[in-house]
């Protein structure tokens, strides 16, 4: 393909299943990232130790905030990681994404 004068916007739609092995390091990885944030809590609804607990009594909540879909297409020679957002969920896939 030859090189193009304007970027090409494409829309990348992903479903990712993981198994958690460790659900206490995803929670301390989750934690310990909500910690080093640098987020101005006097701005925010929660603070910092509500938030810290929201984080340990729910590993979907955890797993979804240390989630980096900004790193899927590292490495791929012109692209460039543009937005996106990513969730988790726990409980059978929804209808759009069937099980494999």
């Amino acid at each position: 393909m030859d090189e193009q004068s304007e970027p090409v916007i494409l829309h990348l739609y992903c479903r990712v299943d993981v198994v958690v092995t460790d659900p206490a390091a995803v929670i301390g990885h989750a934690v310990a990232d909500l910690r080093s944030a640098g987020i101005d809590w006097s701005t925010e609804e929660n603070d910092l130790d509500t938030a810290v607990d929201e984080l340990r009594a729910d590993l979907t909540t955890s797993l979804a905030s240390v989630a980096d879909i900004s790193r899927l297409v590292d490495d791929v020679p012109g692209v460039e990681f543009r937005a996106g957002h990513c969730w988790a969920e726990s409980g059978p896939a929804r209808e759009a994404f069937p099980a494999r």
